[in-house]
């Protein structure tokens, strides 16, 4: 059996692997037919997501017949791959297809004009193939290793561009990415560590077993330093709260198609880790589930601040996606605190995460027709496009009152059950069934107001968009009668298909929750450890009703008495424009993320570098001047090499015959600089000062990765020492 592990087998449901390998295949193809045939690429593109979400479709129609299947690859890198298809991971594969079926359709109009289309769909593809083997990923290292593939790629769609902004951002988002990777690795070291403790193997890190691992660990000291570690790298990838800053600055970078899908989709592979760990590793403990509820209130409430102030389309979009992914993080709080009572919790957070997906694809697709048309997102400059244009209207206006939690759409169904949630926790501990060990009533009290205000400034910002782009008119006539002219010129007929396919199965899960949320709830509610089957609830009751109307009033007193008057401004002319009134010393990138990351820890590092080169040099040069003295040549050349000296020779001699013969023009007074001798050594110390250069980085480089994983040696045996010794 050892031995064929090694060398590697394959066992289960091969339909698991060629739904990750597809797509890798399909973008390499494409490629290939790029660079030939634009069109051609673009169908190809097309074709790969549609046969992509074929195979999905398939999977979630045939699971009741199937159930739960698997795919492992023993021996593959080592450590082996291991996918599985349950309920949870067969929905989110076929959103995940649907989204990236949708932004291609849309990709062929917007990138029409895009450079760099060819590296676009590739990249669009393997992203793609990442994101589903990281959504089937049973074994924490294989999730690992689909995240970290899923960040690296997804770094091209945000600097696409290139242009300075689009650069910063990538480079901040990928800081992010590799930092978080990091640490998240170093969580699973300590993981690996508890799987092994007391049996002397390493056992494997499968998702269904960590909460036996956990249970049946005598000393648990380590769970809650590899809970943060790898918290803070899929939170990194969430965009929770202090981890988010990347998030409002690569959306506006991105491509609108991948703005959607960075949103909608890669945030979602971010929880989808934050889940493993609170729902199987984390398994009903209070503690986390109030962490994760403190963290997901401020990332709700500082996403939605950072959008009502924000005057750009696209950013106001990105600062709502973070205080949404707030929401989620407060529906996965609440599955901790509330133990066996957390089905209402447990259900809103997956619908919302369902939702928020949809919502995101159909909200930053209109923004992309607004920006391909206009090439501005800014408020002022886009305020009176959507003027005449019932259909982007019609879509916009939909997906808005869905985020906002206006009922008769999905957005109120989740919100509405993650606001009972919270609701449900107060009453418990009214009726003592909870016990006050985390919060007491007044303070859920605080956080249920919390939870509606938030909600109220998500209306706010969200009405704030709409008026500026549908009802508002420009405030240059000329611009205006340009925008009216449009008509319905200004999106083609396969983007109008994209848009209008993914607004109707909003309002189809909007219309009918009871026949269709209901139904993806109980199909992937069991990945959140909850098995209770066919919960209803009453989501229209006057109490339901009265939340829900509670939140659109406090945003429509927000956008009357705080929008109107305050962030807007009169200009000298008599005519009103927005601007952003958000302090520009509250950036937490400039006070305190750049200055770190770019001062600070390159300083340190640069010193302990610095004296480890110096103790080195310092060394050698001991060993140089002692046991290995440097013996006297008896001859030093002044330049270059014996072959650069002896080769410059034979040609200047070539050159001065021929220059004899007549067969080259003669130089009146010939110049040392033009000579073969001394450009041959010229060339050579180049080359020579370029394998230096690399070799000193290399050094530099491993220098730091030797000090890093001596830390991570200390680190561990520190832990073993104190914790599991004992």
């Amino acid at each position: 059996m050892k031995n064929m592990i090694m060398m590697g087998y394959i066992e289960g449901n091969p339909m698991l692997f060629l739904c990750v390998l597809f797509p890798f295949v399909g973008g390499i193809v494409s490629y290939i037919i790029g660079r030939k045939y634009k069109k051609g690429r673009d169908y190809f593109a097309e074709g790969i997501t549609f046969v992509q979400f074929l195979l999905f479709l398939w999977l979630y129609l045939n699971f009741n017949k199937t159930g739960v299947q698997s795919f492992y690859w023993h021996g593959f890198c080592l450590f082996g791959m291991y996918l599985k298809l349950d309920g949870f991971r067969v929905l989110y594969g076929l959103i995940a297809s649907f989204m990236w079926m949708m932004t291609t359709l849309f990709s062929g109009e917007y990138m029409a004009h895009s450079r760099n289309r060819n590296r676009y769909y590739m990249f669009l593809l393997f992203t793609l193939g990442a994101t589903t083997g990281l959504f089937l990923s049973e074994e924490l290292l294989t999730t690992f290793l689909f995240f970290e593939m899923m960040s690296l790629m997804s770094y091209v769609w945000v600097i696409h561009d290139e242009t300075k902004e689009a650069v910063k951002a990538a480079g901040t988002y990928l800081a992010v990415a590799v930092i978080g990777g990091l640490v998240m690795l170093m969580g699973l070291f300590l993981l690996y560590t508890m799987a092994g403790a007391g049996t002397g193997e390493t056992g494997y890190l499968l998702v269904d077993e960590l909460r036996t691992m956990v249970l049946s660990h005598s000393s648990p000291g380590l769970l809650w330093p590899s809970a943060l570690c790898l918290f803070i790298g899929f939170g990194a990838k969430a965009g929770a709260f202090p981890l988010h800053i990347w998030l409002p600055k690569a959306y506006p970078a991105a491509p609108a198609p991948a703005s959607a899908l960075l949103s909608g989709m890669l945030t979602k592979a971010g929880i989808f880790g934050i889940l493993i760990i609170s729902c199987h590793m984390c398994w009903h403990n209070g503690s986390w589930g109030k962490l994760l509820l403190l963290l997901g209130l401020i990332t709700m409430v500082l996403g939605a601040v950072l959008a009502l102030f924000s005057v750009d389309m696209t950013r106001i979009l990105a600062c709502s996606s973070l205080s949404q992914i707030g929401f989620i993080l407060v529906g996965i709080g609440m599955i901790g605190l509330l133990g066996e009572w957390n089905i209402m919790a447990v259900r809103g957070t997956l619908l919302h995460m369902i939702n928020h997906s949809l919502l995101k694809l159909v909200l930053f697709l209109a923004a992309g027709v607004v920006y391909m048309n206009v090439r501005q997102r800014n408020l002022n400059e886009i305020r009176g496009f959507g003027r005449n244009k019932p259909f982007l209207h019609v879509v916009f206006l939909i997906a808005a009152l869905g985020i906002s939690g206006v009922p008769l759409l999905n957005g109120y169904v989740s919100k509405t059950l993650l606001h009972e949630s919270i609701v449900e926790f107060g009453e418990l501990l009214v009726s003592e069934k909870i016990q006050m060990l985390y919060l007491t009533v007044g303070q859920m009290k605080v956080i249920e107001w919390i939870f509606l205000i938030s909600g109220g400034l998500t209306a706010a910002y969200m009405l704030k968009l709409y008026v500026a782009i549908f009802i508002e008119k420009n405030t240059t006539a000329e611009k205006q009668e340009e925008y009216n002219l449009l008509k319905d010129d200004y999106i083609n007929n396969k983007s109008k298909f994209a848009l209008g396919l993914s607004t109707g199965v909003i309002g189809i899960l909007g219309l009918m929750p009871y026949v269709t949320m209901d139904k993806l709830a109980d199909l992937g509610q069991g990945f959140l450890e909850m098995e209770v089957q066919g919960i209803r609830v009453n989501y229209f009751s006057f109490t339901n009703l009265k939340g829900a109307t509670i939140s659109l009033l406090i945003g429509g007193a927000v956008y009357v008495l705080l929008v109107r008057p305050w962030m807007m401004t009169l200009r000298e002319d008599g005519k009103r424009e927005y601007c952003n009134r958000f302090p520009e010393y509250l950036d937490m990138e400039k006070i305190l993320y750049r200055p770190i990351m770019l001062t600070i820890l390159p300083f340190i590092g640069t010193v302990i570098s610095r004296i480890g080169d110096t103790f080195l040099d310092g060394f050698i040069v001991i060993l140089r001047k002692t046991i290995y003295k440097d013996s006297p040549l008896p001859y030093e050349l002044t330049e270059g090499t014996k072959v650069t000296h002896m080769t410059g020779q034979i040609l200047d001699h070539i050159v001065y015959y021929l220059k004899r013969l007549g067969a080259l023009r003669k130089e009146k007074r010939p110049n040392y600089e033009k000579r073969f001798e001394h450009k041959l050594a010229v060339i050579h110390a180049a080359v020579k000062e370029y394998n230096s250069i690399i070799s000193r980085s290399m050094s530099f480089g491993l220098f730091l990765f030797c000090v890093g994983f001596l830390l991570t040696m200390l680190y561990l045996l520190y832990f073993y020492y104190t914790v599991i010794s004992k």
